[in-house]
């Protein structure tokens, strides 16, 4: 709810400050008095284009603020959040600030919850919480979008579980339908894909690599390319472990021998010594272990010549090859492998899919088109109870010939909410073509028009707040208290604020508000000056009265004047407040 609306140095008013609560408020004041500039600052906080000519004259900049009152579950209190804003919360509700701040010079600035935040955020937050029908504000029902939501909601239940499993058929049938799509956009290059895996595969498997192979065909290479002076090293050492050659200094095994003989001679006499000839009997069982793998290995080379060694290369470069196609090594060739068979086996499954994924695509496509004449016939029940209860009240608000009229054709294609089209259309008298909302009626007319729907929807499409200028254009007598009756009847489920200039709604106020305007002339070296500004005030009993006789006949200290506006208010009291 719109608690409190702040204007400063906008148009002809300089400081004001509108109580405002629940029910419905008016707005009064004498032509030229600035009550425009009320819906002008409510634009302002919904993100409207900002305009300097609308900067008071001589001022630097004008101000519009509002304090609103929410649920604290309100998606604007979310968005708010979101947007960085300082929320104030209380039990079971919140208290968010907007501000707009226009500049002499044309350049605006917004403000969210006493943060800066950009205006298009104040215009997403606006379209939840307040609704301007006004000659030169867009209406929220102009759009095929928002006319086919509001007709779903007037459907209501019948409506629901319809609409819900087609939208949960339509989801599942374009994510089949994409994915069709994807595999026979791509049969081409899925194809060229497959052939290649194919000879990339064949390579690999007719290599026939193993892991760690290419390390340990290194290791063999660079064995067997020093294979003479591993020869001449291991003959060498064994020479010198065991060999006839060592005989005159003795070979390591028998100077080993000697000394382990020697000590044992004299064990008996030192246990340490005989320690030590233990030990010298260890070392010589190795020496003779090393000296027969040493033999064995001078065997092994003798074995391995150059033509193991010519294989060994050529093995080593058709690995090569695969490590330069397809990985840094071996491993991670048989790895790349691996995954390269899961993917052509994918690919090779492609046409097998394409032929389920048709069928799919057909069965759920049917079933579509089934929910569909469903929900159209349901849309179609709900279209002619919308347009003969908005007709009925555009009866009784001066367009007593005009009807509302609510198309349903089938679109050229399913869409995620069915497969209609839906328009409203105003048709302003029997015989004359029906043209959609906005088009072809006046400011007045197009107001009164989006009131008498506003009435039929508010229990089932309620925006928090409403705000009407012009509504009351070009009537008078009982068509305008009948308009009075029914932004009344609106005002039940929502706040509304409505700019009228006729007492007959005003008397239906449960706030009433007026703007007075106060000019101020002289004269300066023969140059004539002076300004104008406008107050704001909440008006009481009596002086509620006061206005109404101005604006019945002129004369607000009449007392026949008085009279008839305290006729109206009681009257407004005692008409039921539904037709």
């Amino acid at each position: 709810m719109l608690e409190e609306l702040r204007i400063r140095d906008l148009g002809v008013i300089a400081d004001a400050t509108l109580p405002l609560g629940a029910g419905l408020s008016v707005v009064t004041g004498e032509t030229g008095a600035g009550k425009t500039m009320v819906v002008t600052a409510v634009g302002l906080l919904l993100g409207a284009r900002s305009d300097a000519g609308a900067v008071r004259t001589g001022a630097k900049s004008a101000t519009a603020e509002a304090v609103l009152k929410l649920e604290s579950g309100h998606p604007a209190v979310a968005r708010a959040l979101d947007a960085g804003a300082d929320v104030e919360e209380f039990d079971g509700g919140a208290e968010l600030i907007l501000a707009r701040r226009l500049g002499a010079d044309g350049r605006s600035r917004a403000f969210l919850g006493g943060r800066a935040a950009p205006v298009g955020v104040l215009a997403e937050i606006g379209e939840t919480l307040v609704v301007v029908h006004g000659q030169s504000d867009q209406i929220r029902l102009k759009g095929a979008i928002a006319q086919r939501g509001a007709l779903d909601k007037f459907a209501g239940d019948a409506l629901t579980a319809p609409l819900g499993t087609y939208q949960a058929l339509y989801s599942h049938w374009k994510s089949i339908q994409a994915e069709l799509d994807t595999l026979r956009n791509a049969a081409r290059d899925r194809l060229r894909e497959a052939e290649s895996l194919e000879i990339a595969l064949a390579e690999i498997d007719g290599v026939d690599p193993q892991p760690g192979e290419d390390e340990s065909l290194k290791a063999e290479a660079v064995k067997l390319a020093n294979v003479e002076e591993l020869r001449i090293a291991a003959n060498t050492a064994h020479q010198a472990l065991i060999a006839e050659d060592f005989a005159d200094e003795g070979d390591a095994t028998t100077l080993v021998d000697v000394a382990k003989r020697t000590l044992e001679h004299v064990a008996e006499h030192d246990a340490e010594l005989g320690a030590a000839a233990a030990r010298l009997a260890e070392v010589g069982f190795l020496l003779n272990d090393v000296a027969t793998e040493l033999a064995s290995y001078q065997a092994g080379l003798d074995s391995e010549g150059p033509e193991r060694l010519a294989e060994i290369e050529d093995r080593r470069a058709a690995l090569a090859k695969l490590v330069r196609k397809y990985a840094p090594s071996i491993d991670e060739v048989l790895v790349w492998a691996e995954n390269a068979r899961v993917r052509f086996d994918e690919l090779q499954d492609d046409s097998t899919r394409i032929e389920a994924l048709d069928a799919e695509v057909a069965r759920t496509e049917a079933e579509l088109m089934k929910q569909a004449a469903t929900i159209s016939k349901i849309r179609g029940k709900a279209a002619k109870d919308l347009s003969a209860r908005v007709s009925a009240e555009l009866k009784a608000l001066a367009m007593a010939d005009a009807t509302l009229v609510i198309t349903l054709e089938a679109g050229a294609q399913l869409m995620p909410h069915g497969a209609d089209e839906i328009s409203f259309l105003l048709q302003p008298h029997a015989g004359a073509p029906a043209r959609p909302l906005g088009k072809g009626a006046s400011g007045g007319e197009l107001s009164r028009v989006m009131l008498a729907i506003e009435v039929v929807l508010a229990a089932v499409d309620p925006v928090p707040t409403f705000v009407f200028d012009e509504v009351d254009a070009g009537v008078g007598g009982r068509a305008a208290v009948e308009i009075g009756r029914r932004l009344a009847m609106l005002a039940q489920h929502v706040q509304v604020l409505v700019v009228t200039h006729l007492p007959q709604v005003a008397a239906f106020a449960d706030q009433h508000i007026t703007v007075t305007k106060t000019s101020v002339r002289g004269t300066d070296g023969g140059t004539a000056t002076g300004f104008t500004s406008s107050d704001v005030r909440l008006l009481d009993g009596p002086e509620r009265v006061r206005e109404l006789a101005r604006m019945l006949a002129g004369q607000e200290d009449s007392e026949s004047a008085q009279a008839h506006a305290q006729e109206l208010l009681d009257d407004a009291k005692l008409l039921p407040q539904r037709a």
